[in-house]
């Protein structure tokens, strides 16, 4: 197991931002950590990189105790934080090598790194003549400068324009085939795109920790559907399970199921008993964005 968090919680004063939270990544496992603003995330991940203790609980990043295993945790572990801090008069070679030798890493390294971010048009120059999104894949190459086992990644994706997003994104894909990724983000695509299994936090509690199909499994099912003929909606509101109809254009209409049951089955019968034609039938899965906002919505 890369990492195990049991029962932390974290106090600010009188405010919990974590309250007894618990799960284990997988070795070779890539998690997306997903909550809106104040959730919690970012003050866990400053746990599992030892930045800062819990107030309760126990966790371990690669089998060692972020609290008495601090430098064996850091060894193990490439961070990029949220802001990322950087030396803007520094070139980015220059920066790399800094850090390479505080890490004790090979100078050799740095110009795998750089190309395998993608820095190497931008590596002759200092970091604050950078875009933001190369600001973003000089934090990434320093994380990967030590070839820790797994990467912690807060907000990875920030300032990166979508030709930069498909890079990172398959980059991501690869490292996680032989390392741990443990990221947060805010975009629902890139977790679309990229994770095992995501993990949803809201008001420091664990709310949902499941694959992408499980928790769809979970939730409710869209049904679109063609007639021949126009119906009214209070008719397929009879239908089991039915949440909300909606007529979207002349005789299609899209159906929200509250169940995981394949409800398309329904739809036909009740084709077959009003004696309609179904000239098309089909269903999706609710977004991730729906699926987040319903979990995380205030109650």
């Amino acid at each position: 197991m890369s990492i195990e968090v049991e029962n932390i919680s974290k106090l600010y004063g009188s405010q919990k931002a974590l309250n007894q939270v618990s799960f284990k990544v997988n070795k070779s496992e890539i998690v997306g950590f997903l909550g809106p603003n104040g959730a919690g995330k970012s003050t866990m991940m400053k746990i599992l990189t030892t930045f800062i203790e819990a107030s309760e609980g126990n966790a371990k990043v690669n089998g060692f105790d972020v609290n008495s295993e601090k430098q064996n945790v850091q060894q193990s572990v490439g961070y990029l934080p949220e802001h990322n801090p950087l030396y803007l008069d520094q070139y980015v070679k220059e920066y790399l090598a800094f850090n390479a030798s505080v890490y004790g890493v090979d100078k050799k390294r740095i110009q795998y790194v750089v190309e395998l971010t993608g820095l190497t048009p931008e590596a002759h120059k200092k970091i604050g003549q950078l875009s933001k999104g190369y600001r973003q894949r000089v934090g990434l190459a320093n994380a990967l400068l030590h070839n820790p086992d797994v990467l912690i990644l807060d907000e990875p994706t920030t300032g990166l324009d979508p030709n930069q997003l498909v890079d990172i994104r398959n980059l991501i894909k690869s490292l996680g085939k032989e390392k741990t990724v443990f990221l947060s983000t805010h975009i629902m695509q890139e977790v679309e795109a990229m994770c095992d299994r995501v993990i949803i936090i809201n008001k420091g509690e664990i709310v949902a920790n499941k694959t992408l199909k499980e928790l769809r499994d979970d939730k409710e099912q869209i049904v679109i559907v063609e007639f021949d003929y126009r119906v009214e909606t209070v008719f397929l509101e009879k239908l089991p399970h039915v949440k909300d109809v909606v007529n979207v254009h002349d005789f299609i209409y899209e159906i929200t199921f509250a169940t995981a049951e394949d409800m398309r089955s329904h739809v036909f019968d009740f084709a077959h008993d009003n004696e309609l034609k179904i000239l098309q039938l089909n269903q999706k899965n609710a977004s991730l964005e729906s699926l987040f906002r319903e979990l995380t919505a205030n109650k």
